[in-house]
Formats: structure tokens, sequence, C-alpha cells
């Protein structure tokens, strides 16, 4: 059995003593020390005085059974691995098992195949709990209005850019694929703006149906349509001073875009079935996921709406292009998990660390946010593993799968013939790009290179 240079203690909690014999026997290995208890009274005691590395109890013991005498290690070992065995285990018994932090519930039958393998496991996760530290940077960005985390260049260019537009009432177009951020960034042009004190009022454009849209942005008059029993003031009028960010541009309906132009050049707009012309002060912040320079080219975007709305783009990196914000994004939500959950915070080994870096991330940040609660919410430790983590269980990324596609086609091609594998790989890459209709950021994500590499190869020109 493979154990740590350094020697790792296990104990073993049985009321058979010829069980606690065979599994003494079948752990035993060099660098291991196997204590041995018959009863769950002495077990306690034991722990009280040995550093454990895994402990081994069976469900069925006196004075209390192995469930409480898991709650009875938990509060005194943390560091501790606890596996639990039973002649057949419930259900009830699993899940409350699991519940209380065990690592494993396994059936006695079944342990001679499967005892070794799960010490192994378990013992290597404590030794990785024990060297662990706490190393993860601190949160330099963090502080203020708005908590947008990150260190990578990228990232401080998008505050740069914050920072100087919020000054003004510039209308702002935020863009950058799904999960990035772009109503954080939104509301930081805001909070650092002088209209911080009045309401920020945030819409998403493509999740209200179009006969409600305009009714929603610009209000209407009792009787306009079906069901305006009474006269409603809009999101123009409410947020007058303030700043209205409208999510997911790209979808808005070309009824509203032109009352939305009118608002943009003159400053004034009408509510639904009313005449009278009404003014409001608001600072408009949009955001997209679409290319909307395409969606122009293609007629699904008015062209004098979207020159109106980019005054000053900023335009949010996706999480795979600065990994190195990436342990910072994980700690800060462990701690915002600790402190809403009212519980100690959970750490992350340092490989762990690199699994989350060498993740492609189509989903971004939202998606690493989702994938520590999952993986807080499923581990039995205060230590997070790589195979802690969701995705960790897929053997390839969205880029290895691609790889994996290459070196089948090489396979297939002579190897001195590298003309007709840079034909291959420039033909995808364009066959790509054309059915994301020039969309230059969607086909590196959809190849899983970067923009830059994929300007190389389609040529300057793109």
């Amino acid at each position: 059995m493979a154990t740590s240079t350094k020697e790792q203690t296990i104990l073993l909690v049985d009321e058979d003593l010829d069980f606690l014999d065979w599994a003494t026997k079948h752990l035993e290995a060099k660098g291991l020390r196997i204590l041995r208890c018959d009863n769950s009274e002495n077990a306690i005691k034991v722990a009280d005085k040995t550093d454990l590395d895994l402990i081994i109890s069976d469900i069925q013991l006196q004075p209390y059974d192995g469930l409480e005498l898991l709650s009875r290690f938990r509060a005194k070992n943390t560091n501790a691995v606890v596996v639990l065995t039973a002649g057949f285990p419930t259900t009830s018994q699993i899940i409350e098992a699991t519940r209380r932090g065990a690592r494993d519930v396994l059936r006695k039958e079944s342990l001679p195949f499967e005892l070794r393998p799960v010490v192994e496991a378990a013992l290597q996760s404590s030794e990785q709990r024990k060297q662990a530290d706490d190393s993860i940077p601190s949160l330099p960005v963090a502080d203020g209005p708005v908590k947008m985390i990150g260190i990578s260049r990228p990232l401080q260019e998008v505050f740069k850019i914050v920072g100087r537009v919020s000054q003004t009432d510039a209308p702002v177009l935020v863009t950058g694929e799904s999960g990035t951020g772009k109503e954080l960034v939104a509301r930081a042009v805001h909070e650092y703006s002088p209209r911080r004190q009045a309401d920020m009022v945030a819409i998403n454009c493509g999740a209200i149906p179009e006969n409600l849209l305009e009714s929603e942005l610009f209000g209407h008059e009792k009787g306009s349509f079906t069901g305006a029993v009474a006269r409603r003031t809009g999101r123009f009028e409410q947020c007058d001073g303030g700043t209205l960010f409208l999510d997911e541009i790209g979808d808005m309906p070309a009824s509203v875009q032109v009352k939305l132009l009118r608002i943009l050049q003159e400053g004034t707009f009408s509510r639904v079935g009313g005449n009278e012309t009404l003014r409001s002060d608001v600072r408009i912040v949009a955001a997209t996921n679409k290319d909307l320079a395409a969606e122009v080219s293609q007629g699904n975007f008015r062209e004098d709406l979207y020159y109106r709305l980019n005054v000053v783009e900023i335009d949010l990196p996706p999480l795979r292009d600065r990994p190195e914000d990436i342990p910072l994004l994980a700690e800060f939500f462990l701690q915002r998990l600790a402190r809403k959950q009212g519980m100690a915070r959970m750490r992350l080994s340092g490989e762990a660390v690199e699994t989350l870096q060498k993740h492609h991330w189509p989903g971004n940040v939202r998606e690493l946010e989702n994938t520590i609660a999952r993986a807080c919410a499923l581990s039995t430790t205060d230590l997070l593993l790589p195979e802690d983590m969701p995705f960790a269980r897929s053997p390839f990324s969205h880029s290895q799968k691609l790889d994996a596609a290459f070196q089948l086609i090489l396979s297939m091609v002579p190897q001195s013939d590298e003309g007709l594998l840079e034909w291959f790989r420039a033909e995808l890459c364009r066959r790509v790009f054309e059915q994301g209709n020039g969309n230059l950021k969607e086909c590196a994500r959809r190849l899983g290179v970067t923009q830059a590499e994929v300007r190389n190869i389609l040529g300057p020109e793109q």
C-alpha cells in the first residue's frame, strides 16, 4: 500500500475481534501505525491522545453507535478522515453518515475488495490536508462598493476604464461571454459615479415579452391595452437621476429600439397609449454577449442605436484568459459561503487550485461560483481536493477534446504532409468562423483557442 513518507496512524473500531485481526493484517504496510478499539468509549479516549489520520469504525457499537462516534470525532479532530462500515447499511444511515462528515460507508462483505483502495485514497486526502497551507492571496480588489475580484492585466484594464467613464454620463456598452460579470461592471460604473445616490435599475431585455417590454421601460396609460387597468410609471421615470442597466440589449425588439433611440437622442419619451412628452435624466449602461456589429450587418439591430449605445465599450475577458484570478475568486466564494451558512471556511488544496486553473470555464465566473458551491456541499472534509471538483469527473476539457480530434486527424495524415495539416486547421477555423457569423470571440471559444490564434490562422484582415 502506497503511503506517505511520514508515519500515518489508522484507528480501527469494531466489537468483532476477529474483524480487527483481519483488518490489521489486511492493511499492514510500511509507514502505517494501526491502533484498535472494541468499543466507542475507548475510541474517543484514543482520539484525545493521538493524532489520527484515518478512522475506520463499525456503525453498530456500544455504548453509542458509529454515527454518534463520528460526530464526536468531528468535534475533536477535524483532520482525521472517517470511514464507516456495516453489514447492510440502510439508506438513512448512509445519508446521515455523509451529512455528519464521513468520507465513505462500506458494506463489510465488500471490504476484501474495497478496503485497501478506500484507505489509500483516504490517507492521501489526510496527508494533503495536513500539508495544505492558507497562502491564498488576499483580496486586494475586493474593497469598495462593488466586489470586483481580480489581479490580472486584462481585468486591471477594465477597472481603469470603469474609473474613467464613471465620472461622465456617456452611455456604456459592456460586452463579453455569459457569466463574465457584466452586471457587476455596470453596477461599478453606477456606484463610482455622481449618480450613486440615486437608484440603478436592471432589466433583462431578453426575458420580457415584446408586448410588455415597452411598457416596462416607458410605462403606460390606463386603458392603453388589455389589462392596463391603471396608469403605470416605467423604469425611465423610476430611475430619473440614476442609471438604467439594459442587459441582453441584443435581444431587444426593433419596435422598442426606436423608442430607446429617441430618448438617447432627445431625452424625451411617452408612455404607451399616452400623448404627454416626458423627460428623464437617466444614464444608460447596456450589456450583451452578442457581437452587436455583426447583428447590425445582418439587420437585426439598428445601426444608429448601436453607435448611440457604444460610446464607451468595456469588453470583459473570459475567465480562461485570466487564470491568475481564479484562486482569488475561489477564495472569495469560499469566504462568502462560510459567512452565509455560518460554517467554518473550507480550504482549497494546491492541486485543486491547479485543476481549477486548467479548466476551460465555458460558463466563466458564474460556473466557477457554482463549482465551488457544489464542491463545498458534497465534500466530507474541510479541504477541497481535485476530485471534489464536479468537472474533474470528465476526462477531457473543451480544449482537450479539440486536441484529441486533431490527434485523430494527425494519425490519418502522413507526417510528411505538413501542408495538408495546415490546410485542415485553416479550413476548420474558417468554417467555425463562418458558422458563428464572423464572430471572432465565438469562434475562439468554440475552438478552445485565443482570439489571437484565430487571427493568425485566418489572416490579419480578421
